[in-house]
């Protein structure tokens, strides 16, 4: 994205800690997000699961997460990650100790791993309910809950969750997936209230069909031409949004789930 040193300064974000997860693709949401916090002055920490990737059609290269740390400190800021599987409950505990013995305290929660399998009501089973859960609500949740309690105080605290348009429109062929970015959405509204407090703002993005390179063709071309812009949203798009509502801009926002879906 190339900020300008102006809008670096404007943004407030040089030398502050961000904790980004599910950032293991090069074309993926979580490595844009990453990248522009980091372009804005950021020190950056992401996680990855490569288990997780194996399993879906996109996979992931060997190398592609630890390459994207070396990106990432190629805009003069520190970063590191870890693999880590948020399903596990003891994770976010570590994950904030290895952060803080990296790089200090964390400013900037952006909560965008998630685990999703194209499941209907009659193909749905416990073990995929629970899995679903486990990542995208439990782990979550916990992640927020480490935060909150390590965070002293001091302006600029930020939690920024990834959710989806379950609450637009039916998603019957994902059905675990819309039930657990359901809660994530209303633990967004709630969260916002109890951390108000304690300088944080919470709030969620919805950036609608984005192509991290798993649509077909013609899938991308159907979603064009419904969209008003001609066309479908990008990693990049989603970033701006959640690069601002990190930003000392967005101190008086907290609450919101913010549909960043380019009118569709």
């Amino acid at each position: 994205m190339n900020y300008s040193a102006e809008i670096v300064k404007d943004y407030g974000l040089s030398n502050k800690v961000a904790l980004v997860t599910g950032v293991s693709r090069i074309q993926g949401i979580g490595f844009a997000i990453a990248r522009a916090l980091a372009e804005a002055g950021a020190n950056v920490f992401t996680t990855y699961y490569r288990p997780y990737d194996a399993l879906m059609p996109w996979g992931s290269r060997d190398q592609e997460a630890e390459e994207i740390i070396t990106m990432l400190q190629s805009y003069q800021v520190k970063a590191a990650g870890l693999e880590a599987n948020l399903a596990e409950s003891e994770i976010p505990k570590q994950l904030f100790e290895q952060v803080e013995n990296l790089l200090g305290s964390v400013d900037i929660l952006v909560n965008n791993a998630a685990y999703d399998e194209q499941v209907d009501i009659y193909s749905l089973s416990a073990d995929l309910l629970d899995t679903h859960y486990a990542v995208n609500v439990r782990g979550t949740t916990l992640l927020c809950q480490e935060f909150a309690q390590r965070h002293d105080g001091r302006l600029g605290g930020r939690i920024i969750n990834l959710t989806s348009g379950q609450s637009l429109a039916p998603m019957p062929e994902n059905l675990p997936y819309a039930i657990t970015k359901g809660a994530i959405e209303a633990l967004t509204i709630s969260l916002s209230a109890s951390l108000a407090e304690k300088n944080i703002t919470v709030n969620a993005v919805d950036p609608g069909a984005t192509d991290t390179d798993w649509m077909s063709a013609e899938f991308r071309n159907q979603l064009a031409i419904k969209s008003p812009f001609g066309r479908v949203g990008t990693p990049e798009d989603a970033a701006r949004v959640i690069l601002f509502l990190a930003s000392a801009q967005a101190q008086w926002i907290t609450g919101q789930i913010i549909r960043s879906r380019g009118g569709l």
